[in-house]
């Protein structure tokens, strides 16, 4: 396979303005560029497929440039249902500032492998009337109204503020190709318009000879129809001091069997010879769970370096099957940041704190479970009925972990 024939393979491929004329373009060096709008501080795993999609240009040999949208930002892509909300200025430049740091993670920008750049840097110096008179005239009404994006709120009602959305976008791609010689740009499905608008007014300002292609992946779903990207309704960050790195392992671990392989393909960077074999592997010993294993450790290890993924490893296997008392404080808060938490008093009787904390509906069910060992308390097996939970006991005398049967935990803080 070519490179854009392994694309198509992964299932990176849907709209091209010019499939079979990109295709030859590539057989040379291009430079391709894809935007990230600054709406939060961090990037989480729903941009993951774009980000390793400009990984593979470069890895291709391509130039990739990984544009943040102070300009654009400022406005805000039209969403299919409601108006977003305006950042102020001084959100978006710290939020540009932290894009920055993370894509150059994911990106090598030295020696001019990669470009980063900020459209603020050109946006902010345009006029209205410039964008009026030299960019707006170039757009046609009607036109725009057609597009998905600007159709879909119609009904609802959309400002003239996101409606002008996809003109600043379409500056961005000339400005790119004038001074960078940019002539692709990649996106999400939800990106096609933009991508057309760009290409139609780089053509009627730079001539028919201005040759530049568009291309779009299909965004990442769950075959369930939920949410890809969030895990208990939170985002998986790519940020670690928002998503620490043994939830972001979990996170990939825990995918079904039906979107695991659809995963490998758009952001794996393995060959398609060995995801080919972990299908095979699944297909044969899908309790074995090597492909979600798999992926999960390469993500994790490309996120949050190699300890911590080791630091994931050993919180997963301790949780699962090991002593907790082999894990530090830190690695305990990550582990269990999602279970139950309770607050309790310094020496308080752990069959009261099992019924006040709704670990167990009743005395008698505290009784019982504590005679037949079924509660562990810091990792320890408690058949103690008088037993109390003492505060310098607990981990950095913060919190004791109670373990209910063999896999239900609970945190109760002093």
């Amino acid at each position: 396979m070519n490179f854009l024939e392994e694309l198509k393979w992964r299932g990176l491929v849907k709209d091209c303005t010019d499939l079979p004329g990109l295709e030859e373009k590539l057989k040379e060096p291009v430079t391709a560029y894809c935007g990230f709008d600054p709406t939060a501080d961090s990037l989480h795993v729903g941009h993951l497929q774009q980000i390793m999609l400009l990984r593979r240009y470069q890895n291709a040999g391509h130039r990739p440039i990984a544009l943040c949208g102070g300009g654009t930002g400022m406005i805000g892509d039209p969403r299919p249902t409601t108006e977003r909300k305006l950042l102020t200025v001084e959100e978006l430049n710290y939020n540009v500032e932290c894009l920055k740091k993370q894509l150059a993670h994911f990106i090598d920008f030295e020696s001019g492998k990669a470009i980063l750049v900020n459209n603020y840097d050109w946006l902010g110096k345009l006029s209205l009337l410039e964008v009026l008179r030299d960019y707006g005239k170039h757009f046609n009404v009607s036109y725009m109204l057609a597009k998905d994006t600007i159709a879909s709120r119609l009904q609802t009602g959309i400002s003239f503020t996101e409606f002008t959305y996809t003109i600043l976008q379409a500056i961005d791609w000339l400005k790119l190709y004038t001074e960078h010689n940019c002539e692709l740009q990649i996106g999400g499905s939800d990106q096609w318009g933009n991508l057309v608008s760009g290409t139609d007014l780089i053509r009627k300002i730079c001539g028919d000879k201005a040759k530049v292609f568009g291309i779009t992946s299909p965004l990442i779903t769950k075959s369930d129809g939920s949410k890809f990207g969030k895990s208990e309704g939170k985002n998986i960050w790519l940020d670690p001091t928002k998503t620490n790195a043994f939830e972001f392992y979990q996170f990939w671990v825990n995918t079904a069997d039906t979107d695991i392989i659809d995963y490998l393909k758009r952001l794996s960077l393995k060959t398609p010879e060995e995801i080919m074999a972990l299908e095979k592997s699944m297909q044969e010993a899908a309790h074995l769970r090597e492909a979600q294993k798999s992926l999960a450790a390469e993500l994790t290890e490309l996120v949050h370096g190699a300890d911590g993924l080791a630091s994931a490893l050993k919180i997963t296997d301790t949780l699962f099957k090991g002593d907790i008392r082999d894990l530090t404080a830190d690695e305990l808060k990550q582990g269990l940041a999602d279970v139950p938490k309770f607050k309790v008093q310094d020496g308080m009787l752990l069959i009261d704190a099992l019924v006040e904390c709704k670990i167990c509906q009743s005395k008698r069910e505290a009784r019982e479970l504590i005679q037949a060992g079924s509660i562990q308390v810091n990792g320890e097996k408690n058949t103690d009925l008088e037993a109390v939970l003492v505060k310098k006991d607990a981990f950095n005398e913060e919190f004791t972990i109670i373990k209910k049967g063999k896999k239900n935990y609970f945190t109760c803080e002093f």
